[in-house]
């Protein structure tokens, strides 16, 4: 490990050795179910949380929401942001009107925390691999925002530790908690539109690599560690915002730190497809690329037959033999305009249905469960599936011109491309990861 982690306290900074567990050599972390009992949390407990990345999406949304909890306790925030750090304490503090809530800015430090039970990941995305396999190692149940990982390669070893691990764990593709897109599924995966041909998803379009210039270095940020695995660069504001931003970062853009829009938006909306077609275990045999320097207009072909479309308005449309169904934040349109006012029997297929709608009620979903151990509406097999088809997306996208037109077979069961070890290459990034931040070996 490149420096000792570090836990934070309002007065003092106290490094802590043994660094180099993070990555390799015995166990570091205790499970819950070790420690005597059955390993769960009890239908009254307070569940103690960490919160990991204190960014918009955090202070705006998890944070505020998670405090007024009954159920929940937030015991830390982590942020490699000083600015940031402080804010999410403040914001704790004041409503439990106490100063209790510790500060780290090593996530792997606040892991160790006595009585830990739960995280919640809201840091950019090329560092939410690293984090769900270190906190699988140390038996915490888990809420990871989407896109769940930056690569193929990294969605598939947090699905398998994960899933070994039997931790709770929630995607944050909260769209499956809202009613809109529940019944949309449920009138499609009931025949409501007849036999489903093709789907449409409108979402952005792929990353670029990162070459922004370099400005003076921001106060109180470790830039070092933001960087995390990625090539080291200069500062940039545009990547990390100076002080406290209302603003979701542009991170998301770049091939080192995000996918896109089409992980960004197709955690979403290429989830809705996924779940509309019953495919939430499995994903696309064949993917079409588009010409080159396109950003859009590449097709996912299913083994059941269906094409999926990158393209068209934004939201996902259902096209079936005898009608059709675009669904959106808010928006449920069909066609004929009858079908979606028809009413699911208590015969026909019913979806997963969560507490309440958005992220309210995802959240809700996962603590819910941490007190049953039943998994929630969007666990991690769900989340990396999805994001498997973002990320097969951007490579057909990424090597379109060595494809020459085409197209890339794909086992979604054995998570690999068939005949082509070039394209088996691309599931990892492109570059080697710096040392101290290679994946974590998931102790489970």
């Amino acid at each position: 490990m490149r420096t000792p982690a570090r836990f934070v306290s309002s007065v003092t900074r106290r490094h802590f050795v043994a660094a180099s567990a993070a990555t390799i050599g015995a166990p570091w972390f205790v499970p819950r179910h070790v420690l005597g009992g059955n390993g769960q949390v009890g239908p009254h407990d307070k569940i103690n949380v960490g919160l990991i990345g204190i960014g918009k999406m955090m202070h705006d949304s998890h944070l505020p929401h998670l405090v007024k909890m009954p159920e929940v306790k937030v015991v830390a925030v982590c942020d490699v942001d000083t600015t940031r750090r402080e804010s999410g304490k403040k914001r704790v503090d004041e409503t439990y009107e106490n100063t209790d809530c510790a500060m780290y800015d090593d996530y792997r430090e606040l892991l160790k925390r006595d009585g830990l039970d739960a995280i919640l990941c809201a840091t950019p995305d090329h560092w939410h691999a690293m984090v769900i396999l270190d906190a699988c190692s140390a038996g915490k149940d888990i809420y990871c925002e989407k896109p769940l990982t930056n690569n193929l390669m990294e969605a598939k070893q947090v699905m398998d530790a994960v899933k070994k691990s039997k931790i709770i764990f929630q995607t944050g593709s909260q769209q499956r908690s809202d009613n809109e897109f529940r019944l949309a599924c449920e009138l499609v995966r009931n025949g409501h539109i007849g036999k489903v041909t093709r789907i449409n998803v409108g979402v952005g379009g792929p990353p670029k690599p990162c070459n922004l210039p370099g400005e003076e270095m921001e106060p109180g940020l470790d830039w070092e560690r933001w960087m995390g695995a990625a090539p080291m660069r200069p500062y940039s504001s545009v990547l990390s915002p100076r002080g406290i931003h209302n603003h979701f970062p542009s991170w998301r853009n770049f091939s080192e730190y995000g996918g896109g829009g089409m992980t960004d938006w197709g955690a979403h909306h290429f989830d809705i497809a996924q779940w509309g077609m019953d495919m939430d275990g499995s994903g696309p045999i064949e993917i079409i690329p588009a010409k080159p320097g396109e950003s859009s207009g590449i097709k996912y072909l299913y083994a059941n037959g269906i094409e999926v479309t990158h393209g068209g308005e934004g939201g996902v449309t259902f096209f079936g033999s005898s009608g059709e169904i675009f669904v959106n934040r808010g928006k449920l349109t069909s066609t004929p305009e009858g079908i979606i006012q028809t009413p699911i029997t208590d015969s026909e297929i019913h979806l997963y249905k969560s507490p309440s709608g958005g992220h309210s009620g995802h959240r809700q979903d996962w603590v819910n469960c941490m007190k049953s151990r039943k998994q929630p509406n969007c666990p991690i097999e769900i989340g990396a599936r999805t994001v498997a088809v973002c990320h097969l997306g951007n490579i057909a996208y990424a090597h379109s011109e060595e494809l020459a037109g085409k197209s890339l077979r794909w086992d979604p069961m054995l998570w690999k491309f068939v005949g082509n070890d070039a394209a088996n290459a691309w599931q990892d990034y492109p570059y080697q990861r710096r040392q101290g931040y290679q994946l974590p070996i998931a102790r489970v």
